[in-house]
């Protein structure tokens, strides 16, 4: 991995924005669905997204513990993947409001967006947080320490240090 992959974090208004960009080696409509659609999502995505898939709608992510925190969906266009050659180029964006959680979040969608690409491919992909462990350190690095204050929710520290 090189730092291309890393998201990116900008400020806008109050607001926190980690962005992320990858090159996927499949059509957007594969991607489509790997992305949108729940028996897909399952593959790579730590919890069940429960809510219409519609702009504007609230969501509900429900974790495998019974965890659960709401959200809503900003934008759901297919669109917004954008053909790249034979393949997709795929832009996500987290939008939060502390921006203490920001390198915990980005090395969340960091291995998200790799377990993505994994299957995809049809490649084994790592246990989970494995990823998180190894990429962690380098969004701290690259953030700065305040993006760093808030670290993992209690019993879901990938290190292991709060189980």
């Amino acid at each position: 991995m090189d730092d291309t992959d890393l998201g990116t974090l900008t400020r806008q208004g109050d607001r926190w924005m980690l962005t992320f960009t990858r090159r996927l080696a499949h059509p957007r409509e594969k991607v489509w669905r790997a992305v949108t659609e729940p028996e897909h999502l399952a593959a790579w995505y730590p919890q069940e997204i429960v809510g219409e898939r519609r702009a504007g709608a609230p969501l509900r992510f429900v974790g495998s513990a019974g965890d659960s925190f709401d959200g809503q969906m900003l934008v759901f266009d297919p669109p917004e993947l954008r053909a790249d050659g034979a393949g997709t180029l795929l832009t996500l964006t987290d939008t939060f409001d502390e921006l203490g959680k920001a390198a915990r979040d980005g090395a969340g969608w960091h291995e998200c967006l790799d377990r993505l690409a994994a299957e995809l491919d049809g490649t084994p992909q790592r246990p989970m947080g494995e990823t998180w462990v190894e990429v962690h350190p380098r969004y701290v690095t690259q953030l700065g320490p305040d993006a760093a204050t808030i670290g993992p929710p209690p019993g879901n520290d990938p290190t292991g240090a709060n189980a």
